[in-house]
């Protein structure tokens, strides 16, 4: 099994990849993601796994006839945020496969169909949308919207489809892929520091039970597109008494988000922004920027933003939400079996969202592992887990798998509890 997972983490570690940063690329239809789609179809053929498609693009392998009875799905997603670390997504993929094949070595066979799912564009870095492949699926993302929505070079989705070979009209929700999920569990490396210290703060990267948590819920989370207006002149001519920059506007959001975050106690980020015409020389006439808020509360987290809304309110500002998903609490039945199986794992909570976030929301019983990050670092090159704790994860999610596609661990309609 350590074998398995080794392989295949060595394997992709180049795929998308910058030389600069060391960080990586791995965005929605382009070339990388190409290459990791023909991956991932790679290692389920050699493994005698059949993989279809869905409405989004997401593919799904299957041990198993999911149109017999729904199974139980493991997996995450490939693709990366800009600059990104390693472990964030594809984690969960490697580990979902070297899962089934510890299966094997041990002569499991289960009594359920089990899937492994590699999900396109969580990181919603291409296009603006987080976890779009499994918002189309479910219809929490409207077919036409997604379609719409462009990146940085102005590609539409559904052009960034035809680029690929696809036709964009089959592009939508699709509940037959969803029936078929009876139970969805992913890992995930921690992006936070949880795991990695011990109860009176200090730091404890050795002990195994702190190895793998159980995710319980994820916080509230949204996006808002915030549009400042100004007035293009030349910086060296025009008195600052006569300027409409738009960078100031900017700069009371940034600084609003941040105040405001921290005494409702929340975290309020300002990570992208472009800026026009765009020039050193040139006085900003249009800012467009993406607030990021979340929380433990709904309530926080909308007057972070509401606040926030009222300085570039101030400022002329238009502000647009782009997306937004409450406090997603985990199937309890499911965690409580998770943590019958795996007793001595912490029960943790998180402030990222993920697939299985949009599944559980959408009635698909849904939970979440986590593998120890030793310095809490993600969406960044520096992102780690150790060897020892993915191999730890393996392990778990083995043993999660096994019990829930046993013939005892069925309901009376046959699917996975």
């Amino acid at each position: 099994m350590t074998t398995s997972f080794d392989r295949m983490w060595a394997e992709l570690a180049p795929v998308g990849r910058d030389g600069g940063t060391g960080g990586y690329r791995r965005y929605a239809w382009t070339r990388t993601d190409h290459d990791l789609r023909d991956w991932f179809a790679g290692e389920c053929a050699a493994r005698g796994l059949e993989v279809v498609e869905d409405r989004a693009g997401n593919q799904w392998a299957w041990w198993g006839d999911p149109d017999a009875t729904p199974g139980v799905v493991i997996g995450s997603h490939l693709d990366s945020v800009p600059d990104g670390g390693a472990f964030d997504g594809p984690l969960g993929v490697v580990s979902a496969l070297a899962a089934v094949d510890a299966l094997r070595e041990a002569g499991v066979v289960p009594d359920v169909p089990l899937g492994v799912v590699n999900f396109v564009d969580e990181e919603g870095a291409r296009f603006g949308i987080a976890c779009a492949g499994s918002r189309i699926i479910t219809g929490a993302l409207d077919a036409d919207r997604a379609r719409s929505l462009s990146d940085a070079d102005g590609i539409t989705m559904a052009e960034a489809w035809r680029r690929a070979g696809r036709d964009p009209a089959t592009l939508g929700r699709d509940d037959e892929t969803v029936r078929r999920i009876g139970t969805f569990v992913e890992l995930h490396v921690e992006q936070g520091k949880a795991l990695a210290l011990a109860p009176d703060g200090t730091d404890d990267l050795h002990d195994p039970a702190r190895a793998v948590a159980i995710g319980t819920d994820i916080w509230p989370h949204g996006r808002w597109r915030i549009d400042l207006p100004g007035e293009a002149n030349h910086a060296g001519t025009t008195r600052i008494e006569d300027r409409h920059d738009a960078m100031i506007g900017l700069a009371g959001v940034v600084q609003a988000a941040r105040s405001y975050a921290v005494s409702l106690g929340c975290v309020a980020t300002v990570g992208k922004v472009v800026v026009e015409p765009g020039g050193v020389n040139a006085i900003p006439s249009h800012v467009t920027a993406w607030l990021d808020a979340r929380g433990r509360s709904e309530e926080a987290v909308r007057a972070t933003v509401d606040a926030v809304t009222a300085e570039a309110d101030a400022h002329g500002a238009t502000t647009t939400l782009e997306s937004w998903t409450p406090t997603t609490t985990f199937d309890t039945g499911l965690v409580d079996r998770l943590h019958g199986i795996l007793p001595e794992a912490p029960l943790l909570g998180t402030g990222a969202g993920h697939d299985a976030g949009v599944l559980a929301t959408h009635g698909v019983p849904s939970a979440m592992l986590f593998v120890r990050n030793p310095t809490g670092i993600s969406h960044s090159p520096a992102e780690s887990a150790e060897a020892a704790d993915c191999h730890h994860g393996v392990t778990a999610l083995t043993a999660v798998v096994t019990e829930l596609c046993s013939r005892k661990d069925l309901d009376p309609m046959g699917s996975a509890r």
